[in-house]
């Protein structure tokens, strides 16, 4: 082996470029600042979401009162 650590190259999450995972990309996994912000912003605007699946066996909590 010559020493050098091997480059990882990833496609960047928002427009698909190749982006070397290195200490010096400041902006990785992303390409550039822009690409970072238009995915904040998705985050921001709830474009992403975790789909939920309601457990039919589990009853609903009853009202608290205090």
């Amino acid at each position: 082996m010559n020493g050098k650590p091997a480059t990882t190259v990833v496609a960047c999450p928002c427009c698909g470029k190749a982006v070397a995972w290195v200490a010096e990309n400041r902006y990785r996994p992303f390409c550039s600042e822009r690409c970072r912000q238009i995915d904040l912003g998705a985050w921001a605007a709830g474009d992403y979401r975790v789909a939920a699946v309601e457990d039919p066996e589990q009853p609903d909590l009853p009202d608290q009162e205090s």
